[in-house]
């Protein structure tokens, strides 16, 4: 039995409605003054990829403590219900439990709605060891990502066992999501590493206005958007491309992107501008047009060199300069206080979702660690790479067929 996070509190008015988790995209009306988007959370593909980018993030990768397939199995399966809950904004567990036992759910969003909430699970190559036997079920594009030029990788923020991104447009909505989800993994899964973010860093559909980054910069303004008849092709696995289990799932690169804002600061807008390749107020390219014109990168300037330069953030990462590799993007800000030194923690959490990082990806950052100017002033300081499963139906669990197969 499932109960709405306003009836637990005796909130809920007569005419209070909750959406099914198999509706399209709609909104649930929970008092006469609160209304709240929510997502389908069963499906072909798991929500949070495709979905309209919500603002908010709190993502988390876990390192399982069991080594006990069935103890595994159980630990997907209270996360599937859990989730499926919670982004109906319906407290998690039952309705009631005896009053000298811990609540099942956290409560810190028992009167919130669930503001968009999505909730996308992954795994990591760790998982496919001989703990639980799944060495043969590991996706041959599920590759231990390389070493790029510049990368100062953190292992304590790199990598994990599971992944959850969990994105809404209420920041307690999310973190009570992965609360939540830390609370049932006891004894199974611990947190290996998380991450806020806010204010997206991409559009993942043609409703939305290209947000700006922490750089002052439109960011994602060629994103694959969900509107897009080629996003299936560039996000989704093929049944062509294998396992079984991962038709119609994805990979998910995760990078923490500091970057140096103090010194960036102190560049001149001809600086910054040279450096993206695109006009800072309106995003367009520098070779003229609007935003979302295409970038002419051989037309020389007053000096004859090409007016965007060669090594600009926007030139080094075209799909035409990358064999046609394109990812959707739906990163976030982030700002996690202050280092040593006084300078802002804070810079970029680069998600990006694909059918293949080997072709995508893996060699675009090549040639972005290689050449971009734009490494000046950023540093990769985490990484991680997910399969993230295909969808799943009522009374299935993520990874249900990896783990029965």
């Amino acid at each position: 039995m499932t109960v709405s996070r306003r009836a637990v509190l005796g909130m809920v008015g007569a005419g209070a409605a909750v959406v099914g988790a198999g509706a399209a995209a709609t909104v649930a009306t929970r008092s006469p003054a609160v209304a709240s988007d929510t997502y389908p959370f069963y499906g072909p593909h798991q929500s949070g990829i495709l979905t309209p980018a919500q603002d908010r993030l709190h993502f988390a990768a876990f390192d399982v403590t069991t080594t006990d397939r069935a103890a595994l199995v159980a630990l997907l399966q209270r996360w599937t219900a859990a989730a499926e809950q919670m982004t109906r904004g319906v407290a998690v567990g039952a309705a009631a439990v005896p009053y000298d036992s811990p609540p099942e759910d956290t409560g810190e969003a028992l009167d919130l709605p669930p503001a968009g909430l999505t909730i996308t699970f992954g795994f990591g190559a760790s998982l496919f060891d001989r703990r639980f036997g799944l060495q043969r079920q590991r996706p041959a594009a599920l590759v231990d990502l390389p070493h790029f030029p510049g990368d100062d990788l953190d292992p304590n923020r790199s990598n994990g066992d599971l992944c959850v991104q969990a994105c809404s447009n209420d920041p307690q909505v999310a973190v009570h999501a992965i609360r939540n989800l830390s609370r049932l993994a006891f004894g199974a899964a611990s947190v290996r590493w998380s991450q806020l973010g806010y204010g997206r860093t991409s559009a993942t559909s043609t409703a939305q206005l290209t947000p700006r980054n922490l750089f002052g910069f439109k960011d994602g303004t060629a994103n694959v958007k969900a509107e897009d008849p080629t996003s299936n092709a560039a996000v989704w696995v093929q049944p062509q491309d294998g396992p079984d289990w991962m038709v119609d799932g994805s990979y998910l690169v995760a990078r923490r992107i500091r970057m140096t804002i103090e010194t960036w600061d102190r560049a001149s807008l001809r600086e910054q501008e040279a450096v993206i390749g695109r006009t800072k107020q309106h995003g367009a390219p520098l070779s003229g047009g609007g935003e979302f014109d295409a970038p002419d990168f051989d037309l020389p300037g007053r000096d004859g060199q090409p007016v965007i330069p060669f090594n600009s953030h926007v030139a080094m990462s075209h799909p035409d300069r990358n064999n046609g590799a394109v990812m959707l993007r739906r990163g976030y800000n982030f700002v996690d206080g202050n280092d040593p030194l006084g300078r802002l923690d804070a810079g970029l959490f680069f998600l990006a979702y694909q059918r293949d990082p080997r072709t995508s990806f893996i060699p675009v950052q090549a040639q972005l660690a290689r050449g971009d100017a734009l490494s000046e002033y950023i540093e990769h300081v985490g990484s991680a790479l997910f399969a993230i499963p295909a969808g799943f139906a009522p009374g299935e669990y993520v990874g249900q067929r990896l783990l029965q197969a």
